[in-house]
Order: C-alpha cells, then structure tokens, then sequence
C-alpha cells in the first residue's frame, strides 16, 4: 500500500525512512484521520498526517510538496479572502485556444474598477463560466479566473502563465533559498571577496611572528614572544531576497549567490520579500505570515554601516510598486515606492542584483520604474554585474 508514494518522496530526495513509512500506514490504520468516516479521509488531511510522519526538517517540506503534487495530481488550494468560490468553477478542461483578436478585445480594467467589479461578480455569479470575459472561470479573456488571457486581471486558482495578474487570490507557499549550495563559478567567488574589509578586532591572541622576531632581537636574544587580535572581517551587509512566483525560475542562481554570500561574510543580516517590499519582511517562508518582522523595525536596528543587497528581478505589475494595496497578497496601505526609498535612504550604500537577463529589461515596465527608484543601481546577476555590485558598495 502506498509504496509508490514512498519511492516517488525518495526519488525527490526527501530523506523518508521505512520506518516512517510504516508509522504512516500504522496511523491510516488506527483512523487517525477521518474518524468519522473511516477509509473517507480528504486528501488536504491525507497531506497533513503524510507531512507530519515522513518529513522531520522543514528544509525538506518544499521537497515534499513537490512530490506530494507529482504523485497525486493535486490541485492548487484557493485561500477564502472574501467568501467561498466553488471549486469547479476553476476546474480548467481545455486549453482554450484565443486568436490574436480575441486577446486585443480582452477587457482591461483600471486598479478600482477591478477590484470593484470582482467583488460584483462574486455577488452576482451562480454558476462555472469557462471560455467568457466577463465571469469568474477558466479560459477565456475574463479579468477573473486562470488559463485564458487578459493583460491586467485577478488570478483565482491555477497557475500563472502571462505574469500580467495584478493581484492573485490564492494563499501560496514559498521555500527557503537554500544556503548550502556551491557556486559552479570561482571568479563569482572572488568578486565577492572584494567586498570584505578586514580589521584587528578582539583579544590579542595571535602570534605576531613579525613583532616577536623584533622584540627578540631588541630583548639581546631572549625570546619575547608577541600576541595581537586576529584579522576579522568587518563588512556588515542586509540582504533582501524576493522569493516565489517568477523568482522560481532563477532559485538556483540565487541559492549559489546566497550560499557565497554566507560563506564570505561573517557579518550577514538577510530577510525575504515578495516582488516588492512592503512594510514587513521575514525570514522563514514556512512560517512568513506567523514570523513577521516590521520593515520600520529592520531599518531602526541596523546601523547605516551595512551595505544593503535587493535580489530580485523585479518583474511585477506597476501597481505593485506604485499604488497602495498594489501587493498581489494582502491591502498594503503604502505603495512599495514608499518603503524602497525609505531604506535606500537608511543604507546610503545599496545595490540591486537582478538574476533577469539584462536584455529584457526594457521590456519590463516594472524593471524601469525600480531601476528609477534605486538611482540605476541595478545590476545583472553576471560577474561583470557583481564586479559593478563591489564597486558602488565600496564606494565612499
């Protein structure tokens, strides 16, 4: 029973065990789920126990959830901000095909009018619609729903394709950069290592071979030996990494500048944000909306001696940046505007690395407006780009 699964969470490196395996099965058995209705459990419980039995590191939940979906086809969980949306309404069965024209007349709504209207449409809809531009569904041009097309819509379930959503209705999960990784690039490595600044700092606790030798000689012979504080790194860097959406298509580059970062800075403070920051950031996606810490509060505890690092490719609607509750997550009462200026000015030495390639960026409205508000300091995640990265944060 279930050895398939337990083979598939293998492949996917999850470090599941027969052991726990067999507690598994043991608690299927005992009706550890579905005590009400033995053999009937849901799927959403089914996930739960699995994860609670097979996966003892959440380093490995992302992992899991990956495996999780592969093994069973799930379907992607519509988090309820306003009221319930029958789930087969969202049920996509076919891949609409929409001629150029049909995308031309999509309906295109400014930021009230959507919001505005999709709040009518969850009054007024009684039934699925597929393949329309007006109702909440699949297919389609309708600003509302998944699979079809519209240039500024609200994603409701499903996954996103076009990345022009301007909010997405949908509770998500994102994983940890993971820090272990090994940059496959020596030269990334020491262009990172231009950024140290090493000082004698503590106790004088190492030999000083140079100084002994002369007290030495000074003491007719005797030997007088020297001691002096070790050589420590003093560069403190506040990184910021966005994590989730269209950053999963850049994990790996990013794991590989986190992990060199780790490696060669003793001083390192990193949090993650979503597309933009807002007024709250963290640093653990599995407990993100539980663990939150205030922005005001990371620019109030470190000093304007950090050097500040964005990662991310600012790829994202303008009204992300620009229009308060532009935030796909929740009602952000400041545009994030607000709060990139506010810790650019906190942290006078700053930069933006963007794993995006360069040459689309003039493509990307998002891009320009962020790259205006970090005063053009916004680089390619290349080693010319982290070699310019090195040359503003070190920069008096």
């Amino acid at each position: 029973m279930l050895i398939d699964y337990f083979f598939t969470l293998r492949a996917a490196q999850v470090p599941v065990s027969v052991k726990e395996y067999l507690l598994l099965l043991q608690a299927l058995a005992e009706g550890v789920i579905g005590p009400q209705q033995p053999g009937h459990a849901s799927m959403e419980d089914f996930y739960h126990l699995s994860r609670a039995t097979l996966v003892k590191d959440e380093r490995h939940y992302d992992k899991f959830d990956r495996a999780f979906a592969a093994y069973f086809k799930g379907v992607t969980q519509v988090a309820d901000f306003t009221r319930d949306i029958p789930a087969y309404w969202l049920r996509q069965e076919l891949q609409r095909l929409l001629s150029p024209e049909q995308k031309a007349n999509a309906p295109k709504l400014d930021w009230d009018a959507l919001l505005r209207t999709l709040q009518e449409r969850l009054q007024e809809q009684k039934d699925r619609h597929a393949g329309g531009n007006k109702w909440i569904g699949t297919g389609g041009t309708s600003p509302f729903g998944h699979g079809g097309h519209n240039p500024q819509g609200v994603r409701i379930g499903g996954q996103g394709g076009n990345r022009s959503a301007v909010k997405v209705w949908e509770q998500r999960s994102y994983r940890d950069y993971d820090d272990q990784q090994e940059l496959g690039t020596r030269n990334i490595k020491v262009a990172l290592r231009r950024l140290r600044v090493f000082a004698r700092e503590g106790s004088a606790d190492e030999l000083d071979l140079d100084g002994t030798i002369r007290g030495t000689a000074a003491n007719a012979g005797l030997l007088d030996i020297r001691l002096r504080p070790e050589r420590r790194n003093r560069v403190k860097v506040l990184l910021l990494m966005d994590v989730g959406g269209t950053m999963d298509e850049h994990v790996q580059r990013v794991e590989e500048l986190f992990s060199a970062v780790r490696a060669e800075m003793k001083h390192l403070e990193f949090f993650y944000f979503h597309n933009c920051v807002y007024d709250y950031l963290w640093k653990n996606n599995r407990r993100r909306f539980a663990e939150k810490f205030p922005t005001w509060d990371v620019i109030r505890k470190y000093n304007k001696d950090h050097k500040l690092i964005f990662v991310g490719d600012a790829t994202m609607s303008p009204y992300e940046i620009l229009q308060p509750g532009g935030s796909v997550e929740y009602n952000n009462e400041e545009p994030g505007a607000a709060w990139i200026k506010r810790l650019t000015q906190a942290f006078p030495k700053f930069v933006w690395i963007n794993p995006e390639p360069q040459g689309v960026w003039a493509y990307r409205q998002s891009i320009d407006v962020m790259r205006q508000l970090v005063d053009e300091r916004m680089v390619p995640l290349t080693l010319g780009g982290l070699n310019q990265a090195i040359h503003w944060l070190n920069k008096k």
